[in-house]
């Protein structure tokens, strides 16, 4: 990691990532990351994964603090908010990628002082057809006022802390916490932008995958519980991780 200069000076961020049977994706995580200029700390937060997805951060070059929590992605960013150290929590998933100037955008982004947190753009790897309506959808999304967790949310420790921060939900931890803080300040879009992995339109029908994420969506917005929910969604993450284990490398 490059030590913090010029308007990064002024303000420390900490990367936090959360990670379960991460061990094919992590390292290209981390990878990135060692190429922000700027960043104080790179915090992997494992939630009991059965491969080397712990040894290989560990081993990483770019120094990051592994610690581990209960399995959930909320629990495990919360846990890993609680041992950072800087002014700023940055959450990656561990399938995203971070521009080397991530952390000057957050710094530009959090120049106003009404601003207590925000996220990136995002692109989808690849160039299949649901990798390139997901890159375009997505600035629509945000367009009504959504934002998800793919996209790299940042926010101003205080800010979090003052909200709660991310709740122990199995699903949509991302919207609540976006819901909390937009009753503090504004969320804002840094430039540049994030690469996420399409993996998860992967092996199965895209129009079926799009389809249930767009009910639990209404459902959420209706009130249904993210515990609820989740019950809907489990499935689809098991096949997910079943998935990955049966491939090769």
């Amino acid at each position: 990691m490059s030590e913090p200069r010029d308007i990064e000076s002024a303000l420390s961020v900490a990367a936090v990532i959360p990670a379960l049977d991460e061990a094919r994706s992590i390292a290209g995580t981390l990878d990135a990351l060692a190429c922000v200029r700027g960043l104080c700390e790179i915090i992997v937060v494992d939630g009991g994964s059965a491969d080397a997805t712990r040894e290989i951060a560990r081993a990483h070059a770019c120094g990051a603090r592994v610690v581990e929590s209960e399995r959930g992605r909320g629990a495990q960013m919360h846990a890993g908010a609680l041992v950072a150290r800087s002014q700023v929590l940055w959450f990656l998933h561990a399938d995203t990628r971070a521009p080397a100037d991530g952390v000057r955008g957050i710094a530009d982004a959090l120049a106003d002082p009404e601003t207590v947190g925000g996220n990136f753009g995002i692109a989808f790897d690849g160039d299949s057809r649901p990798a390139r309506f997901m890159t375009w959808l997505y600035p629509k999304l945000r367009a009504i006022g959504l934002a998800y967790g793919d996209s790299a949310f940042f926010v101003r420790r205080e800010a979090y802390e003052r909200a709660g921060g991310f709740r122990p939900f199995p699903v949509f931890e991302d919207l609540d916490l976006v819901t909390r803080l937009r009753r503090q300040g504004r969320f804002a879009r840094a430039h540049g932008r994030v690469v996420t992995s399409s993996r998860r339109f992967e092996g199965r029908s895209f129009a079926l995958t799009f389809a249930r994420w767009a009910g639990l969506q209404i459902l959420y917005w209706l009130g249904v519980h993210p515990h609820t929910l989740a019950n809907f969604y489990a499935p689809v993450r098991a096949a997910r991780a079943r998935r990955r284990r049966e491939q090769p490398g």
